[in-house]
């Protein structure tokens, strides 16, 4: 039985890749318009730099069906655009004196299980926006 003329494509939203870009852009904005001026250039490179990196897996997704190498291109847009988000997240505790969390570190480890099943709920949310005021 065939699929038709071109395969299926999409279902972007059950990627891991898409559902992990996506929680990352929604802590980008969140990080951004808590801690980093909204008129700033660098609040926007981030914010776009997050939006980037989600739209270009979708993106990917859907010309799947019909280019592979479209995809591919696409692909790497999105991993390029977080190495630049993530330059930019390096940057920030760095001019600012504060320590990068180690890949294993406690709370590395914390925040990457966040990301396992659904996305970050207003609850999840709002138990961390009361720890981090705690450590204040």
């Amino acid at each position: 039985m065939s699929d038709g003329f071109i395969p299926k494509h999409g279902g972007y939203e059950k990627l891991r890749s898409y559902k992990t870009a996506e929680i990352v852009y929604d802590a980008t904005v969140w990080f951004c318009d808590r801690f980093i001026d909204k008129r700033s250039r660098t609040h926007d490179q981030m914010v776009q730099a997050a939006r980037s990196g989600k739209q270009n897996i979708m993106e990917g997704s859907m010309a799947s069906a019909t280019s592979k190498e479209s995809e591919i291109k696409l692909t790497n847009v999105a991993r390029a655009s977080l190495e630049e988000l993530l330059a930019d997240c390096r940057d920030f505790l760095r001019v600012r004196g504060m320590r990068l969390w180690e890949k294993n570190s406690k709370e590395a480890l914390y925040v990457r299980q966040l990301g396992h099943g659904s996305h970050v709920t207003n609850g999840t949310r709002a138990r961390l926006e009361a720890r981090s005021r705690s450590r204040r």
